[in-house]
């Protein structure tokens, strides 16, 4: 079995979307890049507590099948062309999250007005034009507009898609972003939503790049 790690930081997250109530049934969908211009993606239609490290799909860069029994996510073309356009890209993660889903009922952006959406995501998260789920028309209009540096996007009438350089990344863009918003949408029932100023969000966001620990202690 090919690309056990890759394989496994899927599964794991798969999982966890499920059940953390980010995604309902078998919607939403996670993918990994390998090598060699190949992904492993969830697998179509199977429940997230029931997959299993050998329902993960190897598809190429032309959707094809390389390994695996199951059909990929109906999202395929989706996340192959955002690696496609954007090689830094090593992992996605695309959940239906309530709050974020509300930004992309009303198509409108998530603001920033957290310093860890700043922190985090460095942007307001846009809204793709509608399309079919599944169709290329989608992965078009997403590749669009996450462009060559945003890191999360709002697929109209569907729900949000984050990209990262780890696994670990895009999934915490996941949760800032429906924190974001829930925040958002209670701040608009109390009074005036403030958003920070740009530069201040282009500082926070490049300050974080370095935050923490950058050399482990003596022992």
């Amino acid at each position: 079995m090919l690309y056990l790690e890759e394989r496994r930081q899927v599964l794991n997250t798969a999982r966890e979307i499920s059940q953390t109530g980010m995604v309902m049934g078998t919607w939403g969908n996670v993918s990994a890049r390998c090598d060699h211009d190949l992904m492993v993606i969830t697998p179509s239609g199977v429940g997230y507590d029931s997959m299993t490290m050998e329902d993960m799909v190897i598809v190429d860069g032309f959707y094809q099948v390389r390994e695996g029994i199951l059909k990929p996510s109906s999202e395929t073309p989706l996340h192959m062309e955002i690696y496609r356009k954007r090689p830094e890209v090593s992992a996605i993660v695309h959940v239906h999250s309530l709050y974020a889903a509300a930004f992309a009922v009303a198509r409108t952006s998530i603001p920033v007005i957290l310093e860890e959406t700043a922190q985090m995501i460095g942007h307001e998260v846009p809204v793709a034009d509608y399309a079919m789920c599944g169709s290329n028309a989608l992965a078009e209009a997403v590749v669009r507009t996450l462009g060559e540096h945003k890191k999360a996007v709002l697929l109209a009438n569907h729900g949000l898609l984050a990209v990262g350089s780890s696994m670990e990344e895009a999934l915490k863009i996941c949760y800032v972003a429906e924190k974001t918003s829930r925040v958002a949408i209670y701040a608009r029932g109390i009074g005036e939503i403030h958003c920070l100023p740009e530069a201040e969000v282009t500082e926070l966001h490049q300050k974080f790049k370095n935050y923490g620990q950058t050399n482990k202690p003596p022992r």
